[in-house]
């Protein structure tokens, strides 16, 4: 008895193995297939969309397709929001609303809520669940719900090679510089100056840099170690395989002396 329950129990794990990874090649193939590109643009109909740009399966809310430009080699997580007007079907005029630059990064979850210019420069990164929009709801009259009223709009800017963090909230009528580090969680409104390091709600300065003094307050970490030329990835991958094969014995030294 024990030998057939064994042998059952081997066969549905079997079934399972083999069940599991057919539903990870299907899901795969439903990611790769529903990406939306240059080539492959699907139902959207961007005004432009870069080489190499790739918006990931699944899509979010999509809509004023015609008034978003999207450059090169822009790389938009699962589950982003792109919109440019208040609502799908409107008719926005000539002008572009929405504009991301080359390199730009949409983390997972991310929203960007363009009812007037937004603009984000090239070679931006934002991690997961940014919200970037350029407008706000308003609460002028007191016997009205907030959500009737009309919104407050204003352009919204963000510099080239800028950093956003997880959860950043950037308002109408931000204006971020160059190279701008945004911490997770902050909320930004206003002006922001080039090469800022910004955190808090609202989002407030806590360290620049400037040509003669550098970094203020000074930074606490000592500058990362740029990778060499010429280091092809294999290189790099055994030199970490290298790393944990030397850091094994001293761990279980550690544990020894710890016993």
């Amino acid at each position: 008895m024990p030998k057939s329950r064994n042998t059952t129990s081997s066969a549905a794990a079997w079934r399972r193995r083999v069940l599991t990874r057919a539903v990870h090649r299907a899901w795969q193939w439903v990611q790769d297939t529903g990406a939306v590109t240059a080539e492959h643009p699907g139902r959207l109909r961007f005004r432009r969309i870069g080489t190499g740009t790739r918006l990931a399966f699944p899509q979010g809310t999509v809509f004023g397709e015609p008034w978003i430009e999207l450059g090169a080699h822009c790389i938009i997580a699962e589950q982003v929001t792109l919109t440019a007007g208040m609502m799908p079907g409107l008719d926005l005029g000539p002008d572009t609303v929405l504009t991301l630059g080359d390199g730009v990064v949409l983390g997972r979850g991310s929203h960007v809520i363009a009812d007037t210019r937004v603009t984000i420069g090239s070679d931006t990164y934002c991690g997961p669940y940014v919200y970037i929009t350029s407008t706000n709801h308003s609460y002028d009259d007191p016997h009205e719900p907030v959500g009737k009223q009309w919104p407050r709009t204003d352009p919204v800017e963000i510099g080239p090679g800028c950093w956003l963090g997880t959860g950043a909230v950037i308002l109408p009528g931000a204006r971020l510089g160059r190279n701008v580090v945004v911490a997770a969680g902050a909320v930004v409104r206003g002006e922001v100056p080039d090469h800022s390091v910004v955190a808090g709600a609202p989002a407030r300065i806590v360290r620049r840099w400037d040509e003669e003094g550098g970094w203020q307050p000074p930074l606490r970490t000592p500058a990362p170690v740029p990778i060499p030329e010429g280091v092809t990835p294999e290189q790099l991958l055994a030199l970490a395989e290298l790393d944990e094969e030397l850091s094994e014995p001293v761990e279980a030294g550690a544990e020894l002396e710890e016993r």
